[in-house]
């Protein structure tokens, strides 16, 4: 591959391992092509635009057009397993502050530093939604306020204010904090490529 400015990649689920940290993982090739190294922060683009870190690509995806990323990204992006996006290189500042909002009514006592926590290193935009799991629970936070606008990369220095009230979703767009994605499923791949094939696929390519 020649460099270029960007490549129009194939979403494929995250390994279950990856799920929740925020990374993408893109063939070494292609990482080569668009002058990525670990940990570069790059621009997803699909229906909707996302930021996320990238990190190479298993052997097994070597020379393919393949790119790797959790449902929270996938849900970010606005974007689903096998649709086509593009990638590319970009810069991002550090965040002098961060709100957040939870999707359904919550007190969390220590949420803020315990965002913090989950957050840094990562890069953030307004309108990104995280998932975590709190006590075995899954729960889903967006990022309402990012200062300065952008994208930005959380650091211990960064505020993080937690509101108490839910967040509103834009409209035709769904999310809550009780989605299950494949990869927060361990162990059973090769059920859930059989269910993917039953129910995903039919549905998304119904010719």
């Amino acid at each position: 591959m020649a460099n270029t400015d960007y490549i129009e990649v194939t979403i494929k689920e995250a390994a279950h391992e990856d799920a929740g940290r925020g990374i993408a993982r893109l063939s070494i090739d292609a990482m080569k092509a668009l002058d990525l190294v670990s940990g570069d922060v790059v621009e997803i683009t699909g229906r909707q635009k996302a930021a996320t870190l990238v990190w190479p690509g298993f052997p097994q995806d070597t020379g393919k057009a393949i790119l790797r990323i959790d449902g929270s990204t996938r849900s970010n992006v606005g974007s689903g397993i096998d649709d086509k996006v593009q990638i590319r290189k970009t810069e991002a500042g550090y965040a002098k502050k961060v709100t957040i909002q939870p999707t359904q009514p919550i007190r969390l006592v220590g949420g803020e530093q315990y965002l913090g926590r989950v957050l840094r290193g990562r890069p953030v935009t307004e309108g990104q939604h995280i998932r975590v799991s709190i006590l075995g629970n899954p729960l889903t936070f967006v990022i309402t306020r990012v200062a300065p606008r952008g994208i930005a990369i959380v650091t211990d220095s960064t505020e993080i204010e937690l509101k108490e009230t839910p967040y509103e979703p834009e409209k035709g767009r769904r999310e809550t904090a009780t989605d299950v994605h494949y990869e927060d499923i361990g162990g059973l791949d090769r059920e859930l490529q059989l269910v993917r094939e039953m129910i995903e696929l039919p549905l998304r390519h119904p010719e």
